[in-house]
């Protein structure tokens, strides 16, 4: 009896506690009520115009009640605008980049190339440009991606996507920009060439991406195709002006995200596997080549990240076998050499020349976000040396373009290529940035048949050492949903090695013996634009 007396007794106390307790909730809601009863009555009682100048933002009444309950209700906030152009789980997505661009040295526009101005100086930067500035501030493109559940937990991805020109409607392709200029005098450079570089997207269907994978929030994601590499990943990740060809040097010279040549910023015949272990990030990549006389050969990268506190980093490490580099056109001997049938190698859509190298790479960036402020930084060294499986003629390499003239040769001592950047971006409001970034290159001299010594620091050859500056500033403001308007500037200068070749170093750009004259080139190039992206 003592037992069921004390039981009673507690039960008692807690029936008194919830008692008072739904009396003070009630006292507050009846409180409330009052006010809100007060405030109704005020409000009508106001003129319509008087009431359309002081009305109050609309609040959720259980918001408002909640404030004054001993607890806080979970209220849902209504679902943001979602303006996906997806159907079940499959979505177009996509970016349009147009604007207008001056340089005070460039070249005329190309309708391949997916940077077809000549954003950095280069070999055919010469007279000043100013008319229309395609994929300033971004790559234009399209693509289609989907990702279905096909087991609890595991999901079915792909992702198909391809970069093109706005200004010509064509799909880039930084190849065939080179084997159109083909012929328009020695090294390709004498004025009459129009801008050229490059790259990874040689006029695929999809250029930048096409595979697919299955994905486990706990088992992580493996991908199968063509997709980018670990060391673009980064580039993309802790670039200060992520994506630019106008502002960026480390975008629109793609070295840096192709662990040293651009036309491995994309991967054919790839397999990724990305795995996340709390705040680490994981990842491997490898090329299988196509086997023959090709090029790009095998390539193995790995990848380890962190994420804390607004804090990123990530390093990455990879060796390239086979990678081919096309730095200049062919010269019109060259030309005649293939129409002819004396060069002994015939072009089904066109030939290029190559230098062949196996690279070495170590990336390191990181990243750091406070308040408005975004801080970035990055470094990479590539070490550069002789293939050990010699290329010849014929050599089919990306996009099915061959190589009419191979050099397996070029690096007789090692070339060393260390590049670096650093930048910061502020937001002044939510919807506007500004951003400014450095990017440095240097690079060692090194022994080839055009510098037997490996002591020169002039632009006499390619092998001298040399240096890369540039600064960017950019201003972005998003407008509306899916606009932005920007505006920028990026100066670049070349020096030694790097300025081997062009036309600026010559003093009659006319004569081929007059080139290399000077050591220093620059420009700069101002642009302003708009970007939808959906």
């Amino acid at each position: 009896m003592a037992f069921a007396a004390v039981g009673h007794a507690d039960e008692l106390s807690d029936i008194q506690a919830q008692s008072k307790q739904l009396r003070e909730q009630n006292q507050a809601l009846t409180k409330r009520l009052a006010d809100l009863e007060k405030r109704q009555q005020k409000l009508e009682a106001q003129s319509p115009a008087t009431q359309a100048q002081t009305a109050a933002p609309r609040i959720n009444p259980g918001d408002a009640m909640a404030a004054d309950l001993p607890y806080k209700a979970a209220v849902k906030a209504p679902a943001p605008a979602n303006n996906d152009l997806c159907w079940h789980g499959v979505c177009l997505y996509g970016d349009i980049d147009m604007g207008v661009s001056y340089q005070n040295h460039g070249a005329p526009l190309n309708a391949l190339a997916g940077g077809p101005l000549d954003y950095s100086v280069q070999k055919t930067s010469n007279g000043a440009y100013f008319g229309a500035g395609p994929n300033q501030m971004s790559t234009s493109f399209i693509g289609l991606r989907g990702k279905q559940e096909v087991a609890d937990g595991l999901y079915a991805i792909f992702n198909l996507q391809t970069l093109f020109n706005p200004a010509s409607g064509m799909n880039a392709n930084g190849p065939g920009s080179i084997a159109q200029n083909n012929g328009l005098g020695a090294a390709g450079a004498l004025p009459g060439a129009n801008s050229y570089g490059d790259s990874s997207k040689a006029g695929q269907m999809f250029n930048n991406a096409a595979y697919f994978g299955i994905s486990s929030p706990t088992y992580g994601t493996f991908t199968m195709g063509r997709q980018s590499a670990l060391t673009s990943d980064l580039v993309v990740n802790y670039d200060p002006i992520s994506g630019s060809n106008a502002f960026s040097i480390i975008t629109y010279e793609g070295a840096t995200g192709g662990g040293g040549d651009t036309e491995d910023r994309i991967l054919d015949n790839s397999f990724e596997y990305r795995l996340n272990v709390g705040p680490v990030r994981l990842a491997a990549e490898a090329q299988a080549r196509n086997g023959g006389n090709s090029a790009t050969g095998n390539i193995f990268q790995g990848n380890i990240g962190i994420d804390y506190m607004g804090f990123s980093a990530d390093v990455v490490g990879g060796k390239t076998f086979d990678a081919n580099a096309v730095g200049t056109t062919l010269t019109a001997a060259q030309v005649t050499a293939i129409n002819t049938g004396t060069a002994g190698v015939s072009c089904s859509l066109g030939c290029l020349s190559g230098t062949i190298s196996d690279n070495t790479y170590v990336q390191v960036a990181a990243k750091y976000t406070i308040g408005p402020w975004k801080l970035y930084g990055g470094y990479e060294y590539i070490q550069y040396a002789n293939p050990n499986n010699p290329l010849t003629a014929g050599a089919f390499v990306e996009g099915g373009y061959n190589l009419s003239n191979v050099n397996n040769t070029n690096y007789t001592t090692d070339k060393d290529l260390q590049i670096f950047w650093a930048g910061v971006k502020y937001a002044i409001t939510p919807t506007l940035d500004i951003v400014g970034a450095y990017y440095g290159e240097r690079q060692n001299s090194f022994v080839n048949s055009t510098n037997p010594t490996g002591t020169c620091t002039t632009s006499i050859s390619s092998a001298c050492s040399g240096a890369l500056d540039a600064g960017s500033f950019v201003i972005d403001w998003r407008f509306a949903r899916q606009f932005d308007l920007y505006a920028g500037v990026m100066y670049s200068q070349k020096t030694g090695g790097i300025a081997n070749g062009f036309i600026l170093t010559a003093t009659n750009p006319a004569v081929a013996a007059t080139y290399n004259t000077y050591n220093k080139v620059s420009a700069w190039d101002p642009g302003v634009g708009l970007r939808y992206q959906f």
